[in-house]
């Protein structure tokens, strides 16, 4: 591991086998980029981070990991977005996305297999998610991949919710020349849903094929639910490569575990595949919510991984 300055900050690099790890952890806990040192000397980007000219706005830069904590996606109540109501009946706001990708993190470990960052919820975190808590991101890094860890404490007295996820943005396409329609994902979902943008509520779609091109405007935005599988996988047309994620470390995730695919535009420069806990608006649809019961530890984690 080494120290690096970038942008007035100073930048965390990895060096495991033939792959590279930036991360800024201090803020929002946040893999930026992820590239390959390819057999011919050549560097593929597998997880996409754009040139920037300053850190203004690094909370909405479109690129690495964004954490989604405590909620993924838009909440609802009543019919009106950005608030939920929580286990005690009371209304509350809530940030898309939830707290974490722009907040403050410390450092908590740094070594060459990775770190560990701590979030330090800012003075108006409660007014959003009233808790008494620790939550701990934790990156472990591979020759070709790594695992990401979630880890929720619950020091108050009462249940706490939770529901968060990853928003991986992944570089397509990944060779020269190729586009969108070169590369199809693969998801073992048995029920597809877009969420309702004025009532957050889950609308469900037509079913989609086993595998379908990242081209499909049917993916856009989409919710895949009711997993029979924990690997989510994109594979390129020809050279047979393939981005493998594993969501938990059961078979078979647990009810309500979501996949969420989307991006941008047709020309994005990423294409976003993204383990959730649930679903949006968990709180609301009641589905993929946890309750963490005093002094216990409930733990997310997702596994990355090329070949």
């Amino acid at each position: 591991m080494e120290r690096i300055p970038y942008l007035g900050k100073e930048l965390l690099r990895w060096q495991v086998g033939r792959s590279t790890f930036l991360a800024l952890p201090e803020l929002g806990a946040r893999l930026m980029n992820w590239h390959v040192e390819l057999g011919d000397g050549t560097v593929r980007d597998v997880l996409y981070w754009p040139e920037l000219d300053t850190l203004d706005g690094f909370t909405k830069v479109r690129g690495g990991n964004p954490i989604l904590f405590p909620f993924s996606g838009r909440c609802f109540e009543g019919g009106e977005m950005l608030f939920w109501r929580g286990p005690d009946g009371v209304r509350r706001p809530m940030p898309m996305h939830g707290l974490a990708r722009q907040g403050q993190f410390r450092l908590a470990r740094a070594n060459a297999g990775g770190f560990s960052a701590l979030f330090v919820p800012g003075p108006d975190a409660r007014e959003y998610y009233p808790y008494d808590y620790e939550f701990t991101v934790d990156y472990r890094f591979e020759a070709l991949g790594f695992y990401v860890e979630f880890a929720l404490r619950n020091l108050g007295r009462t249940p706490m919710p939770w529901s968060a996820g990853h928003h991986f943005y992944f570089t397509v396409p990944w060779s020269e020349g190729l586009t969108r329609d070169d590369y199809t994902v693969r998801i073992p979902s048995h029920r597809i849903a877009k969420q309702d943008p004025a009532t957050g509520k889950l609308v469900d779609q037509p079913h989609l094929a086993a595998e379908e091109k990242l081209s499909n405007a049917a993916l856009l935005d989409t919710v895949h639910l009711d997993l029979s599988g924990n690997t989510a996988v994109v594979t390129e047309r020809g050279s047979g490569t393939k981005l493998t994620l594993r969501i938990g470390t059961a078979t078979v995730p647990p009810a309500g575990t979501a996949v969420v695919t989307w991006t941008e535009k047709p020309d994005s420069p990423f294409f976003c595949v993204e383990p959730w806990m649930g679903p949006p608006n968990a709180p609301g649809n009641q589905l993929g919510m946890h309750l963490i019961e005093p002094g216990q530890t409930q733990r997310f984690v997702v596994g990355v991984s090329l070949r």
